[in-house]
């Protein structure tokens, strides 16, 4: 029996391990870029962004914006808490952004903060942010996202 399953796993395994060939790879690094590629709807849908990421440049991201009326009214209370200074709701409120998926125009680090925009009916924090750039207190460059960085639009005036 022990035997039997012995077997089974080294031709499993063989099996599995065929089919990461070099080809295989390549196949599986482009469906990682295409999957990453469809998690920022904000970024162009021609393929032309594929070449720089694959190779390593890092690629700016085309943003969209949104009107501070059409945000929705807790937005609005998380920028006027913002430019108050706080006191804010959550102690991850202010916290470094990074920005590591490059989906915000580049800057030093430490130049970008998030801060939870409550969801009514959320037990948690939910997936709603803004980020902001520049000095704290400030609200000329924030961003607005409902899916948890997936997508982040410029807050217009």
């Amino acid at each position: 029996m022990k035997k039997t399953w012995a077997v089974s796993c080294i031709v499993i395994l063989s099996a599995i391990l065929g089919g990461c060939g070099k080809q295989g790879s390549q196949n599986g690094a482009e469906a990682s870029s295409e999957a990453s590629a469809s998690q920022a709807p904000a970024q162009p849908a021609s393929g032309a962004s594929a070449a720089p990421a694959a190779s390593g440049a890092q690629q700016k991201a085309v943003l969209g914006t949104i009107t501070k009326a059409q945000l929705p009214a807790e937005a609005a209370d998380t920028l006027r808490l913002i430019k108050a200074g706080g006191p804010y709701p959550f102690s991850e409120d202010g916290v470094l952004f990074r920005n590591s998926a490059l989906l915000l125009p580049e800057h030093p680090r430490g130049y970008y903060h998030a801060y939870t925009v409550r969801t009514p009916g959320s037990t948690d924090r939910g997936q709603r942010r803004i980020v902001c750039g520049g000095p704290r207190k400030q609200i000329a460059e924030c961003y607005y996202t409902d899916d948890y960085y997936a997508s982040l639009k410029r807050i217009a005036e």
